[in-house]
């Protein structure tokens, strides 16, 4: 038997017991760059780590990149992820494990394929996973499973959360104990179609909205007490400039593209997100979860690979972003999660971090 298919065998057993495994700490890629952090998990590719404190460990629900020969496009056929596995640790910088499979699609009644980006939470006794995929006419809908343990395995609801749409759901408890799901994505992710929250088969797969219009928003929407349906129909968010104004569609550095999340800081709402096609993860500012949110600027500079979402959290005194790129694989399709700390300065505003060292 070849060397290599030696060691994958070898490796799924390793994945099948849950066993940790360790980070390198070589921070230099063979393409001659010097990243900034090294993968969590160098064996198997996952990507829009989500990441949430359970009873003082880390745990981080990602996508699960697969090579399905599928060549990239625009609509994001190439990302053909169809399971999901939780990464969770004692400490960063510590070992990771790699749990046994928590969903997979075919456990999922109402979807058809591309189980995206997902997000967790906890409440009363239970870990809810939250996560988009096709339904079987091909559009995207926003599902929920549970579990009595925080990596599963999850069983999912049989039909997706009613008035749902689009991708990339980020779930945001305030301290008050009311949560809101954030969503949506432009152009694979559909949201270009659901203007006024009712969808347009007919509409395009790119942005529709001109370069001097407000650009397309993503949207929020407070969830029930049982964390399963929205309690209100979705709202749009908006993100304002430095004049007061909607940044705009032809504002592809500071416009909503997808990955939207939100956390909180001493009274501020931050409300973050990716640009898509310039690469940026950025900020934007509020004093209530709703918005509107104020533009205020760059968090991370572009990585190397064409998507980019992220995950922020407080985790043993200090806050850690979660984000990925592909200096493993160099494919697009086959991304690599990672963490590094991130930085506040007084006022609140955050430092940008450049992803790569000189």
């Amino acid at each position: 038997m070849p060397a290599r298919s030696t060691r994958l065998l070898a490796l799924a057993a390793l994945l099948s017991s849950g066993l940790a495994l360790a980070q390198s700490a070589e921070p230099r890629s063979p393409d001659g760059k010097r990243y900034l952090a090294q993968p969590l998990v160098k064996d198997l590719y996952f990507a829009d780590p989500s990441a949430h404190v359970f009873n003082g460990r880390l745990y981080v629900y990602p996508s699960h990149d697969v090579d399905a020969g599928i060549a990239d496009d625009d609509l994001g056929n190439q990302y053909a992820m169809h399971d999901y596995r939780v990464l969770s640790m004692d400490r960063i910088g510590g070992p990771v494990t790699v749990h046994p499979v928590a969903l997979d699609v075919k456990q999922i009644p109402w979807a058809s394929k591309q189980t995206w980006a997902p997000d967790a939470a906890y409440k009363h006794g239970t870990y809810y996973l939250y996560f988009p995929a096709r339904d079987k006419a091909g559009v995207f809908r926003i599902g929920v499973a549970t579990s009595k343990s925080p990596t599963g395995p999850f069983t999912a609801d049989p039909q997706p959360i009613r008035g749902s749409f689009s991708i990339d759901p980020a779930v945001f408890t305030d301290s008050d104990g009311a949560s809101y799901m954030y969503f949506g994505g432009i152009w694979g992710g559909q949201l270009q179609r659901w203007q006024g929250n009712r969808y347009d088969a007919k509409a395009g797969d790119t942005d529709l909205h001109r370069d001097d219009q407000p650009a397309i928003a993503p949207r929020v929407a407070k969830l029930r007490a049982d964390m399963k349906q929205f309690a209100e129909s979705p709202r749009p968010i908006v993100i304002l400039d430095e004049r007061g104004k909607p940044v705009l569609g032809g504002d592809h550095e500071r416009r909503f593209f997808e990955a939207a999340w939100m956390f909180k800081r001493g009274g501020t709402y931050y409300f973050t997100y990716s640009t898509g096609d310039t690469h940026y993860l950025n900020y934007a500012t509020g004093t209530s979860p709703y918005g509107p949110f104020h533009y205020a600027g760059h968090i991370l500079k572009p990585v190397q690979g064409w998507t980019t979402h992220h995950s922020i959290v407080e985790f043993q005194g200090k806050w850690w972003l979660f984000y990925h790129d592909t200096q493993v694989s160099g494919k697009n399709h086959l991304r690599s999660a990672k963490v590094t700390q991130l930085h506040f300065t007084p006022d609140g505003s955050i430092q940008t971090i450049d992803p790569f060292k000189d």
